[in-house]
């Protein structure tokens, strides 16, 4: 069976079963506490842009301290990038002040470049980002911004993302290997685990 075909078949599937007409949740949304403890990570399907397209919230604890965590999450050249499955490479193209700009090749679409301006608020905790050249990555638009909170010794972790591309609706609601719930929990489940690994360069 065709890739073409396969993903025609899955989408009438979702459709059929009402999977496509599950409503967005609101910017808002949070889990508890108690939740959150469990090392879950939380993902939701939230109201998009004006413009369409689709969006989400992804919130996890990561277990050490926010600002060991934010030197981490904001270095861009860590050798660690290089176990993550989804990241071919990456390197930073330009840095000045508060904003910095990368480039990476990603597993999902290797063909292209994506590139990323950052731009960092350190005393906030909070990183927004921008992809810089949505045409050359086959995208309509992709923004959003991370947030960072202390919670006890640990961090909370928010990442809102707002995209839209050829099939961006597919992916997001696809429930499998390949779509937005299986990369959401990767990539928060990875940050989890190495963290722990390199916590002692970043602190």
């Amino acid at each position: 069976m065709g890739h073409r075909r396969t993903v025609l078949l899955t989408f009438v599937f979702l459709f059929l079963t009402g999977f496509t007409n599950l409503s967005a949740q609101s910017l808002t949304i949070e889990p508890s506490e108690k939740q959150l403890a469990t090392g879950e990570p939380f993902i939701y399907r939230i109201a998009p842009d004006a413009r369409g397209g689709e969006a989400y919230k992804l919130v996890y604890l990561v277990p050490v301290p926010i600002e060991v965590f934010w030197r981490f999450k904001t270095d861009f050249r860590g050798d660690f990038l290089k176990t993550n499955k989804y990241i071919i490479n990456q390197r930073v193209i330009r840095e000045e002040q508060n904003v910095v700009v990368i480039e990476n090749r990603l597993a999902n679409k290797p063909e292209s470049k994506f590139r990323w301006r950052n731009i960092l608020f350190p005393k906030k905790y909070r990183l927004d980002f921008v992809l810089e050249n949505p045409e050359q990555c086959g995208q309509r638009f992709h923004y959003g911004h991370l947030q960072l909170e202390p919670l006890g010794s640990q961090t909370k972790v928010s990442h809102v993302a707002y995209f839209d591309f050829f099939g961006a609706s597919l992916w997001a609601y696809y429930p499998w290997e390949g779509g937005m719930y299986a990369f959401l929990d990767y990539i928060a489940r990875w940050e989890q685990e190495t963290i722990l690994k390199v916590k002692d360069d970043y602190e």
